[in-house]
């Protein structure tokens, strides 16, 4: 499954632009870019696979630090996908018009594809070629496969570090690529040390959102991290504003304000994610929940536990999100992280599923953390746990085969167990993956955390770094892959590997 295009791949920098000019049959995407410069500064992207499809992505920009992008002004693109990294196999080409409406981004999705293999794509606009992707199909919908190679991350603040993460994780030579959330931070620079600074404005609408993905994404490994593989994403809160759930913030804004500026968020996200058109939002409301099936190997459900939250709970005694753990109000069996019809939805995909691993990409810390000082935080699970319970009995009523939940939003690699009730068997296994650069807590603190919390059997928060998942009908390993997040230049290392024993939940190190 994993080819000798590996070569090729590490070679996936912002530079790769310099490919040599399209084919003479990509000539009616005429020379309108402005001229001399190249407008594929942002890269490309591929996601959502399927069987027979996936969707292929990129972005205009010659300036990826304007505010005001290319303007009003339409461009014509084409793309083509090819069986081999030398297009002499294309299999699909066209044209399309990235338009000023969707800050000239391009969706394209591509479908006629030979399920289970790899392709490769580019586009090209005004005379300039883009970089190369690589992506791939999923296998077929109950196909016997003998390996499913996932990495995961989440939380890539830019002034903080930079991305040696994804610049590894595309060494990698994944399969699939989940991203859970904390894509770009939505804020002013912080008081953290500033290693590359951005505007030090908030990002509060439509194009400021827009400026902000596209300094994001002129990240040279980040872009070769999008090229090497498909991405399945979901985001968590500061593609929006820190801390919000549902219709409110932690600013004054009245709802009717937050939801102005959660629709231009939405918006943004969606032009900037390789998703289909189905995603697209309809003013602040996008459905990004869905499924993805790798044969009969696994089944990866992905939920937003932001938008359809309820309020946040036992709020007269708030301290820094901070709640009593005994808190009634906390324990309201009514009360839901994901929303009525999001849980209906996950409970039917786990139900219905016959895959041998079953894994939930969530964007944070599942289990349980209960602080010292007998509080827990209310911007998670948490706050709502009689969600986590909800969920962890249909996993254990539908005695579904392997549940893992992967996570992230912590800046803290975990690895823990979760069980319906402290002290029982486990149900599941937790791995939440690092952050890619953002800063995370201490191993002091974590080590009194893990005290108070025995279900966590692993914790680590001063590195930075990712996770990556093998699985294979015999069992499954995952990794903790670490670098310094500060340097661009980090090597990488294995902090921490752990054994998923088919049948068998729990933590085992290997």
């Amino acid at each position: 499954m994993h080819s000798p295009s590996r070569r090729h791949l590490l070679g996936l920098t912002a530079a790769a632009a310099s490919i040599g000019l399209a084919p003479a049959v990509w000539t009616r995407a005429a020379a309108q870019a402005r001229a001399g410069e190249n407008p594929f500064r942002l890269g490309v992207a591929s996601g959502e696979p399927l069987p027979d499809g996936v969707v292929l992505w990129t972005r205009l920009s010659t300036d990826p630090r304007a505010l005001s992008g290319l303007g009003p002004q339409a461009f014509d693109v084409a793309w083509e996908i090819a069986e081999d990294d030398g297009f002499r196999r294309v299999v699909g080409k066209g044209e399309t018009k990235a338009r000023a409406a969707d800050g000239h981004a391009v969706h394209v999705e591509v479908a006629g594809l030979r399920p289970g293999r790899e392709y490769w794509y580019r586009f090209n606009s005004g005379g300039h070629a883009s970089p190369v992707g690589r992506t791939r199909t999923t296998p077929e919908r109950g196909a016997q496969v003998d390996h499913l190679r996932i990495a995961y991350g989440s939380c890539q603040k830019w002034e903080t570090g930079y991305y040696a993460a994804h610049r590894h994780l595309a060494a990698d030579n994944p399969d699939l690529v989940l991203f859970l959330g904390d894509y770009i931070y939505e804020g002013a620079l912080g008081r953290e040390e500033v290693l590359r600074p951005h505007p030090d404005v908030a990002a509060r609408d439509l194009d400021s959102y827009r400026q902000r993905y596209a300094w994001y994404k002129q990240d040279a490994d980040l872009q070769a991290a999008h090229a090497a593989a498909p991405w399945v994403v979901m985001w968590d809160d500061h593609e929006v504003s820190n801390d919000y759930g549902g219709d409110a913030d932690r600013t004054p804004a009245t709802p009717g304000q937050f939801l102005r500026r959660r629709a231009d968020a939405y918006r943004a996200y969606w032009e900037n994610m390789p998703l289909r058109r189905d995603a697209h939002p309809d003013g602040a409301k996008m459905r990004l929940y869905r499924s993805l099936d790798w044969g009969r190997l696994a089944r990866l459900a992905v939920v937003d536990d932001r938008q359809y939250r309820g309020a946040r709970t036992c709020r007269a005694v708030e301290e820094k999100k901070r709640i009593p753990y005994d808190c009634p109000e906390r324990l309201d069996p009514k009360r839901s992280l994901l929303g009525e019809d999001q849980e209906k939805w996950l409970a039917g995909r786990i139900a219905d599923s016959q895959a041998q691993w079953n894994l939930l990409g969530q964007q944070t810390l599942m289990g349980e953390l209960r602080l010292q000082e007998g509080k827990v935080s209310n911007d998670g699970w948490d706050g709502y746990p009689a969600t986590r319970r909800r969920i962890l009995e249909t996993w254990r009523d539908a005695k579904v085969a392997n549940p893992i939940a992967l996570g992230g939003d912590v800046h803290c690699f975990f690895a823990g167990e979760l069980s319906v009730e402290r002290g029982q068997p486990p149900i599941a296994t937790e791995f939440v993956g690092g952050s890619i650069s953002s800063l995370g807590e201490t191993n002091a603190n974590l080590n009194a955390a893990r005290f108070v919390n025995p279900h966590l059997k692993y914790a680590e928060g001063e590195v930075r770094g990712y996770g990556r998942v093998d699985l294979t009908p015999k069992g499954g390993t995952v990794t903790f892959r670490g670098v310094n997040g500060l340097d661009k230049g980090s090597p990488v290392r294995d902090l921490a590997t752990f054994v998923v024993e088919n049948g068998k939940a729990g933590v085992v190190r290997a």
